[in-house]
This record gives structure tokens, sequence and C-alpha cells, in this order.
């Protein structure tokens, strides 16, 4: 139903194409059809809650989408007069990102008033359907061109004088303005089914966290009372190879096929490996450890190479190997950590976390349902991310289809 319906909407294009461009579509570089104007003069301090609207650059990164009517934030009228200016029906373009995919977005002004621009950006006045510009500036055809002009290594800028160089499409504005009438209700459609996702996603995820509380909670009874569960600590189920460990500096690393090992995870690909086998690794040092953004415990297999920011444990059963593993990344660490500017968890604090034992059973149990919810959650290749991936994919397919023309000769 979905495709069926698309097609008819690419046919309705098909047919203004013939009736207003049938010898093809005219393509001219953003240069020739409208004018560059750099943002200035607009910083965080000057923001106001009230007076003349302004977008700062990053806001379009954090907190826009591809069109807007109203500002969140304002400046002074005297900080406005020194800024640079958005006209109704403008484009408002980033310049600088710290990746490629980012540099060069676009945010459509489409508020009935003026609108103050900041650096890093630029404003592009012209004379199209704002939305037709928008959505192109959007797309892949964009994004390829882009790639040319952009220029920088940690921080990616486009100058204006090279946006002036990419190629548009311009096919008369009845066409245009069917294009965007599609676009909307291809972008409103996907937003309702990815909205949709992202809820199923996110109880997903706090049923995962609620049976994952559950499932690795056990009562640990101190004055000599009784436990549910047998408690051990790590040297006691597992064995430490800490010692095994070489860190290599980035400049000495020579590039191969085997995975070398941080704190949070794979940091590089190196010639050689110093382990082989299945191994659980626990962060030691890094921010990480308190922040909790990526795992601080996790398992590995086969030939690799960890360095000396990743405790590295072996078990001589995948089972508990695993159980542990779920149990450590559940586990309020802070007690255990050092303070100071770099959070440590030391090999002896590490071997001093007490660990439920309950029986190899229950271990298995425990560990084949949080197995499962957590493929379900985190496995892009297989969960309700991949899914969402696929809309979004979708979408970003259909747009670059309306987006394509034969070009005139």
């Amino acid at each position: 139903v979905y495709r069926g319906r698309e097609q008819l909407r690419m046919n309705t294009i098909k047919q203004l194409i013939e009736k207003y461009c049938p010898d093809g579509v005219e393509y001219k570089k953003l240069g020739e059809i409208g004018a560059f104007e750099r943002g200035k003069n607009i910083q965080k301090t000057d923001f106001l809650d009230e007076g003349f609207p302004c977008i700062h650059y990053g806001q379009i990164y954090t907190y826009y989408k591809l069109f807007t009517s109203k500002t969140i934030k304002f400046v002074d009228t005297a900080v406005a007069s020194k800024a640079t200016i958005a006209h109704p029906g403008d484009v408002i373009i980033t310049t600088t990102s710290e990746n490629m995919e980012d540099v060069g977005t676009p945010l459509g002004w489409l508020g009935n008033t003026d609108v103050a621009i900041s650096g890093h950006s630029v404003v592009f006045h012209h004379q199209q359907d704002t939305k037709y510009v928008t959505y192109f500036i959007a797309s892949s055809p964009f994004a390829e061109q882009k790639k040319r002009y952009a220029r920088g290594a940690k921080v990616i800028d486009i100058k204006a004088t090279d946006l002036e160089k990419i190629e548009i499409p311009v096919p008369p504005l009845p066409v245009q303005h069917e294009i965007v009438r599609i676009l909307d209700s291809f972008t409103s459609l996907e937003a309702e089914l990815e909205a949709e996702l992202e809820a199923e996603l996110e109880a997903r995820r706090k049923q995962y966290e609620y049976y994952r509380d559950q499932l690795l909670s056990f009562k640990h009874l101190s004055g000599g009372g009784k436990s549910e569960v047998e408690w051990k600590t790590l040297p006691q189920i597992s064995q430490n190879l800490d010692s095994k460990r070489k860190p290599i500096k980035s400049s000495r690393r020579v590039a191969g096929m085997y995975p070398y090992y941080g704190a949070s995870g794979i940091v590089d690909y190196v010639e050689d490996y110093i382990f082989d086998g299945d191994f659980l690794l626990v962060s030691e040092d890094g921010a990480n450890l308190l922040a909790r953004t990526s795992k601080i415990a996790f398992s590995i297999s086969g030939k690799n190479w960890v360095n000396n920011h990743a405790h590295v444990l072996s078990f001589n059963d995948a089972v508990r190997r695993k159980f542990v593993e779920f149990y450590i990344e559940n586990l309020d660490l802070s007690r255990y950590i050092s303070a100071g500017a770099q959070p440590k968890l030391t090999k002896d604090k590490l071997n001093s976390i007490p660990i439920p034992q309950p029986t190899y059973e229950k271990q298995q149990e425990i560990v084949s349902i949080l197995d499962r919810f957590e493929s379900l959650v985190n496995d892009i290749t297989t969960g309700l991310p991949a899914e969402i991936a696929a809309r979004r994919q979708q979408y970003e397919y259909y747009r670059d289809q309306l987006l394509t023309f034969k070009r005139k000769a």
C-alpha cells in the first residue's frame, strides 16, 4: 500500500514534468538563482526571552528540524542591527560542524518577520519555493556535491563561495510546489510512524530495565544474617589477566585485522594480538565509569589486543561470564571508584565487589532472558532500531527520487 501510494504520487510529478518541461529540467548553480550572506554578530550570551527573533547555528543542529516559523530565542534590537538578517522565505545553512554529515544543514525560515542569524551559518536569499530548496539541500544529491568543497579534519567548514557552485534542479514553480506537497505528506507520515516505533522502543527499554533490575536484585544481608544466594568476589570465580595487557601509542600502532580494545570498546585495529578466547572487559578508568553513556562491562571473543584502560577477566564458563557482565553493568559502582579528575576503578576495588552466585540454572535463565531483551532493544540489525532506520531510508529514497530529474540539454 505504501509503495503503491508513492508510485501514484511519482506519476503525478511525471505528468507535471511532461507538461512544464518535456525536454528536461534545467540545473543551475545556487549562486545563479540566489545570493549567500554570511551570518555574524550573534552570540549565545546575547539571547533574550523576547525581542528581535534570532537563530543561532547550533540550534539548527539541536532544536530545529527542516523548517520553522518561530524562534526559541531573541536578541536586543541593537544586536540585531549589526547581525545578518534572513527574510521570510530565506534558507539558513550551517557552515561549520564536527562531521561531514551535519555541515550544510538547512533550515527554511517560514516566519512572516525578519530574523537575525549568527555566524558559522549563511543565509540564502532566493525566489524559489522555500521548502523545495530546503528539501534539496537536505538530500543525497546535495550531500554528494558538498563533499567536494567541505574542508577540515576535527572541524569541517564549507565556504559560501563554494556553496554557490553546487547545482540544483530548477523545475517550474508548479512542479516545485507539487514536490513540496508530496514531501510534506511523506514527512508527516514518516514522523507518525517513527513516533510509534520510538514509543514502542522506549516501552521495550523500560520493560528490559524492569526485568533486568528484578532479575539482578539479590539481598545481601549483613550482621551474620542469611543471604538468599551465595556471594563471591571476582578472584573466586574468574582469573584476572591485567598483567598481560600492553598499551600501544597511536603513533606506534601498525594497522591490521585485530581489534584493539580500550575502556569502552574498540578504539583501533592492529596487526597482532595478545589475547585469544572469550573474555569480559571492565573499564578501569575514564569519565564513563560515572556517566555510563556507554557500556563499562562487555564480552569479547577471538584474537584481540587490550590496552591498560580495561580490566581483562577470564571465566571457565560462558554463562557465568555473561551473568557477571549483566550484573556489573547494572551495578552502581560509585563507591568503588576513586575520586579525582580521572575516575578510576582499580584492580583491588574491582576484586572487592561482591558478586551474587545463584544456582547455575538460575544464572542460565537470567542470561537467556536478558540476552533476548537486549537483542530486541539494542541490536541494530534485527530489533526495532533497524525498523526505524528502514523507515528513514525509505523516506530518503523517495525524497531523492523526487529531486532527481532528466537534465535539460
